[in-house]
């Protein structure tokens, strides 16, 4: 049978690229039902049929479907704090959200890099990573990674608890950001022809940001093992005058995905702050009810679905989601994600909010009326200023 399959393949050698794991693959796969050579080989001669003939170069098929270490259950909502250290070295959490990673940024001539560093179970603090991108998946147990220094073609699957590497993909186009879908089940990794973290000097004392190089999108299942690339060009900016439409005039504009996992969407720096589409890039309106916190890709709707929290500015404010009334104000800057139905992970002002750029995570109920610091302050326009990534428990 073996020799078979070697000559099978030498013939096709030079005509087709066969998936250097394609007679294992098959030969796994039928381990258990015992089957003659000659249909083995009709089998294999089918299957490269279909690989040259029905694919499109962009999906990649790999061996084997990923499984991902177990979530916790049920999920911990014990708040956790590090007001000593910024960044920090132990987890911040409250309810059903912990800070997940965070990066550090830094400027190099034109360029602004990000230096990652992922929670690890292990020792209950964060890890410094030399990848171009993190995203850990909701549970805290696996994180996808890009390697690469700025950009890479290869996107990883990581165990949080062993650090170990599950699953690699090999992409054809380089990818800037990779986040989790809702149920942890796909990744959506953004593609551009060149790093989007561009500022350059546009006289003394301004910068111009590049015109975004963004070219589309990658969908990784990781059910099934396949990948596929889809066409996106980024949102561009619009000259004064021209009638309103969303636009954008960052180079960064990574895809998210929409609350429900059905479909993605790309960020406009106009409200609404997103324009969706279907996981095929077809444009399509807002999925109905569903809400956010602002610039964010985490839910506005309270977990129970009375309350929704409102926009940036001093102080803030949450209203009811049925009657649009206001149900509390809150002495901060920023509303982020709901710790649960009374309570809300926000960023706080430091002192009595002389500087807004002096600031920290704060747990705060909806009236307003009780305050846990969970980070410590920090002046986000020094060097060393991190930001964090909240992710589901």
């Amino acid at each position: 049978m073996t020799r078979l399959l070697r000559e099978a393949f030498d013939e096709w050698a030079d005509e087709v690229r066969v998936p250097h794991d394609l007679a294992d693959r098959a030969l796994r796969r039928r381990a258990w039902k015992p089957v003659g050579a000659a249909v083995l080989v009709m089998a294999m001669i089918a299957a490269v049929a279909v690989f040259v003939g029905g694919q499109p170069e962009s999906v990649v098929r790999p061996a084997d479907a990923l499984t991902l270490p177990a979530r916790p259950s049920p999920a911990p909502t014990d708040v956790r704090t590090d007001t000593e250290h910024s960044p920090p070295t132990k987890l911040i959490a409250a309810g059903g959200y912990a800070v997940s990673a965070y990066y550090v940024t830094s400027r190099e001539q034109e360029r602004v890099r990000r230096t990652w560093s992922l929670y690890d179970p292990r020792t209950e603090g964060y890890e410094q990573t030399s990848y171009a991108w993190v995203d850990a998946a909701p549970g805290l147990q696996a994180a996808a990674v890009i390697d690469g220094d700025l950009l890479g073609n290869r996107v990883g699957v990581m165990d949080m608890n062993t650090r170990q590497i599950l699953k690699w993909f090999d992409l054809e186009h380089s990818v800037g950001s990779v986040v989790w879908s809702p149920d942890g089940t796909k990744l959506l990794a953004t593609a551009y022809s060149s790093y989007p973290d561009l500022r350059r000097a546009d006289g003394p004392s301004t910068q111009r940001v590049p015109e975004s190089p963004r070219i589309g999108y990658y969908i990784i299942d990781l059910q099934t093992g396949e990948s596929s690339f889809h066409d996106l060009p980024a949102m561009k900016d619009i000259e004064p005058g021209e009638d309103p439409r969303p636009f954008n005039v960052n180079g960064r504009q990574d895809l998210g995905w929409s609350l429900d996992g059905t479909m993605i969407w790309e960020p406009t720096a106009t409200q609404p702050d997103k324009v969706f589409h279907t996981l095929d890039g077809q444009p399509r309106e807002a999925p109905e009810g569903e809400r956010y916190a602002e610039h964010s890709p985490i839910s506005g709707t309270s977990p129970d679905g009375r309350l929704v929290l409102g926009g940036s500015g001093l102080p803030t404010k949450i209203t009811e989601a049925a009657t649009g009334r206001v149900a509390g104000q809150q002495r901060v800057l920023q509303l982020h994600a709901w710790a649960d139905d009374d309570n809300v992970i926000a960023l706080g002002c430091a002192g009595k909010c002389e500087n807004e750029f002096n600031a920290g995570l704060v747990l705060v109920s909806v009236d307003g009326s009780r305050t846990t610091q969970l980070a410590a302050n920090f002046d986000s326009n020094k060097d060393g200023a991190w930001r964090w990534v909240l992710t589901p428990r």
